[in-house]
């Protein structure tokens, strides 16, 4: 039994804390939807920068660089990653759910006439602490941006 839906989500992820919306995501991907995100570089980590930089390198820094494990740089691999860590990647429900979610870097000239939705209780206006745009913090782990 498979559920299949047509269902196609385009998430603006401008100032949604990451993992609340990776979570948000990966229901909905469970649930047969179709899960496109634009501005990836937008999202948001709460926790101070140097700390969250620290850790990322220190996950980089495992293993061998042509072996692995890999971790990404770019801010639309990191989404990628993070939803993937909340899907059963193993299990064949998994493995087609992340089939189906697809992440971008800003909006595409594709996608410019398509209405924009927010998850509401992802939004970073919630945190009373510190946080830092994904953009910026995969700067420092070695992203070079376009037009940069």
């Amino acid at each position: 039994m498979k559920q299949t839906s047509k269902t196609t989500s385009f998430v603006n992820a401008d100032n949604l804390i990451l993992g609340r919306m990776a979570t948000a995501v990966a229901k909905r991907l469970l649930q047969g939807e179709n899960v496109i995100i634009f501005n990836a570089e937008k999202a948001v980590i709460s926790g101070k920068r140097s700390s969250i930089v620290k850790k990322a390198k220190g996950k980089l820094e495992i293993g061998h660089p042509r072996k692995g494990p890999y971790w990404p740089r770019r801010p639309d691999e990191f989404v990628k990653r993070t939803i993937r860590g909340m899907l059963p990647r193993k299990k064949p429900k998994g493995k087609e759910s992340y089939k189906r979610l697809h992440v971008y870097i800003s909006i595409p000239e594709e996608f410019k006439d398509q209405s924009l939705e927010t998850i509401r209780e992802a939004q970073a206006v919630k945190l009373k602490c510190q946080y830092s745009h994904l953009g910026d913090i995969t700067t420092e782990l070695g992203w070079i941006p376009q037009g940069e």
